[in-house]
């Protein structure tokens, strides 16, 4: 069986990485796989360029202009949506044509318009449409947030992200009816990442009809160790403390929901607790943004360094994600596989990761309060290092989710 995963790159952002995980699980099962990506920073000689530099800056360009035009030429959230108007010929590359199989998985930013999938629908191919956000499931935006337009009919419209004079007839109104067209084409599998995501497509006018599946990404939980191997001084790492860890690709993000980590934080260090030290990693725009942390903390900036990681999570306690809402947070998942103990929310699929109060924190939705006490669980050592790794190798490892796809191929 000749598999193609196309997805935007193979190591920008999270997508990419699990793709390149999912890509290098299916192999391990037999399955013949390539990757088509517009940025390869890798060089995996299975992962093919869709197209020159030059040649991918024209639709990328072209789509964000018509989207700079509807949102009243303003750059406000000019990146928060995708309307996929311009993309690249990808299905008359020979691994596509080839193949037995497509796996659509993040194929936004100029990448694919909805013509050209529809071209590789019309192919005969079985495509298999991974969805690692809501964009499959909205007009245009990844995201939705506190709104629920998605779940009308005709959906979206009026859409909070175009800065435009509202209208109902808008640009993501006008997208939502291609999509709705492309849905109609042929048939088409969606897999969302978790439960989560899967009921957001459940309430989703876009996809009513469709076929939903439900399977996590891949994790190389092999690569995590509960026991660590070098002492915190070569880390640069506190002695003597328990670590909190809060990983990001920008932590500053909004939707990360950093003041509410440090709220939570700081609840710790007003309680008088002198046991615990924090560990940011991630990039942080706002150089001021821990400015109101009482608590001790390294800020770390972006860890590109695998083993380095690997390490911080095993002398790590706890992981926290504060994020306002998240598709399956991978950090949770890492730190699991070393032992740590996940805090988080629960808007999104953490519900998939932890189970509550056994393998994990769910913490009331932007309750700080109750965000410090699964912090304070942690602290107080109430969990089974083992269990938490167990859990992981059960749901996430990269074995299990690669069976679920070929299970599902043989439908």
């Amino acid at each position: 069986m000749k598999i193609a995963i196309i997805n935007h790159s193979d190591s920008r952002g999270g997508a990419s990485v699990v793709s390149m995980r999912l890509m290098k699980a299916l192999a391990a099962e037999g399955a013949d796989v390539s990757m088509i990506v517009t940025h390869k920073a890798g060089n995996d000689p299975d992962v093919h360029v869709a197209a020159r530099p030059l040649r991918q800056k024209i639709p990328f360009l072209l789509e964000h202009a018509r989207i700079f035009a509807a949102n009243g030429f303003t750059r406000r959230d000019l990146f928060a949506v995708s309307i996929a108007s311009d993309g690249l010929p990808i299905s008359e590359l020979p691994q596509v044509r080839r193949a037995d199989v497509v796996m659509l998985n993040w194929v936004n930013q100029g990448m694919l318009d909805f013509d050209e999938i529809a071209r590789i629908i019309a192919m005969g191919k079985t495509v298999i449409w991974t969805m690692h956000d809501m964009w499959n499931l909205t007009g245009i935006c990844h995201h939705a947030g506190t709104c629920t337009r998605y779940s009308l009919t005709p959906g979206c419209g009026m859409c909070p992200l175009l800065h435009r004079r509202a209208a109902e007839n808008d640009l993501s109104r006008r997208t939502w009816h291609r999509k709705q067209a492309l849905y109609s084409r042929g048939r088409i599998v969606f897999v969302a990442v978790s439960s989560w995501l899967g009921r957001k497509c459940a309430e989703s006018s876009l996809m009513g009809d469709a076929i939903v599946e439900v399977i996590p990404n891949a994790f190389p939980v092999d690569e995590f160790y509960i026991i660590p191997r070098r002492k915190r001084a070569e880390l640069g790492l506190p002695e003597g403390k328990k670590l909190i860890v809060m990983g990001a690709a920008r932590l500053d993000d909004p939707v990360k929901g950093l003041d509410l980590a440090i709220e939570a934080l700081n609840r710790l260090a007003d309680s008088g607790r002198t046991d615990a030290h924090a560990v940011f990693f991630g990039a942080i725009r706002d150089p001021h943004a821990l400015d109101g942390l009482r608590l001790p903390h390294t800020a770390l900036g972006p860890v590109a360094d695998k083993d380095f990681l690997h390490e911080l999570y095993a002398h790590a306690t706890a992981v926290l994600s504060s994020s306002l809402y998240e598709t399956l947070p991978g950090t949770l998942i890492e730190g699991q596989a070393a032992g740590c103990f996940p805090v988080s929310f629960g808007e999104g699929g953490q519900a998939d990761i932890i189970d509550h109060g056994t393998s994990g924190y769910i913490a009331r939705y932007r309750d700080t309060d109750d965000l410090a006490r699964g912090l304070e669980t942690a602290l107080d050592g109430r969990f089974d290092p083992e269990l938490l790794r167990r859990h992981v190798e059960e749901r996430f490892s990269s074995q299990a989710v690669a069976r679920q796809y070929l299970r599902l191929l043989n439908i």
